[in-house]
């Protein structure tokens, strides 16, 4: 019987798959025309499924909505970056670098805090503030002090409910440890920084969904570096949100926030209206990916 549903886990072959219509959990395998195709089942997809035997087998991946190389997982709706304020430090460039992948994939981001308790009231204040500038470009932020307090950890489990959630950022930043606040039967590995490398070492192996707060949260690996290999320079100013804010009412179509005249996005700029951090990021990507083109 033909059955509809979505793949929650993979493990060496197999692929639980959650049925659509009453939850029951069933053990499948790829047809084996997948492996000739080239299609690789991923957590998240849609499938359609056949359950007649003790195993089930997926005949067909329904169009993803997105997906992810790293971590693998499709259909995914929005992407909680979490970022650490030390070991490893704050990077404003890595945090937009991250965001513009996750707006690239069509994915909603939104950015938790953590460890601030590691820094100086004066330096959590200064970092709050840089914070600030991406509320007011339209992300949702969750920057209280006590990373992990009872308030922050609800408001954040608040925008789960019908949604797949994949917790993404640099490695170390303490995802692990976030979702282990959210619900301690998951027991995430968490691991201590490589403090030679102020790099994470990476603790999660495989990629599952959870049934968490009416919605499907993954636990996902971090990486400490990533590229833009797949955003375009015309794409690149579509990719952040306040620059679109502004960009309808500049002289050029397709202006590129440069040096072109009567730029409405370096108008903002100069009023204050758009962080100069987001911008120099900006300048500093689109000369990475117009290099990417040189060197291919």
């Amino acid at each position: 019987m033909e059955r509809i549903g979505r793949i929650i886990k993979s493990i060496s072959g197999f692929y639980d798959v959650l049925d659509d219509e009453n939850s029951e959990l069933i053990r499948t395998r790829a047809r084996g025309n997948f492996r000739k195709r080239k299609i690789k089942p991923l957590v998240g997809d849609k499938v359609k499924f056949d359950s007649t035997g003790d195993l089930g087998y997926i005949l067909e991946i329904l169009p993803r909505e997105n997906s992810l190389v790293r971590p693998p997982i499709a259909n995914i709706d929005q992407a909680i970056v979490v970022t650490s304020a030390a070991e490893p430090n704050f990077s404003s460039n890595l945090l937009d670098k991250i965001l513009i992948n996750i707006e690239h994939n069509d994915i909603t981001p939104l950015i938790y805090l953590t460890k601030s308790d590691l820094l100086s009231e004066e330096k959590y204040l200064e970092l709050k503030d840089i914070l600030a500038g991406y509320h007011n470009a339209g992300y949702q932020v969750f920057d209280d002090q006590d990373s992990y307090n009872d308030t922050q950890v609800e408001k954040l489990e608040e925008t789960f409910a019908d949604k797949v959630t994949v917790f993404t950022g640099q490695s170390g930043a303490g995802k692990s440890t976030l979702l282990n606040h959210i619900d301690t039967e998951l027991g995430l590995a968490t691991a201590a920084i490589s403090q030679t490398l102020n790099r994470g070492k990476h603790t999660t192996r495989q990629v599952s969904l959870f049934d968490i707060a009416d919605g499907l949260v993954a636990d996902t690996p971090g990486f400490s570096s990533i590229d833009l290999m797949n955003v375009t320079a015309e794409e690149l100013p579509t990719l952040f949100p306040e620059f679109l804010q502004y960009s309808g009412g500049c002289q050029f179509r397709g202006c590129r926030h440069v040096n072109e005249p009567n730029c409405q996005v370096k108008a903002a700029l100069e009023d204050g209206k758009i962080m100069h951090s987001r911008y120099d990021n900006y300048l500093y990507f689109l000369n990475e990916i117009n290099s990417y083109k040189k060197r291919y």
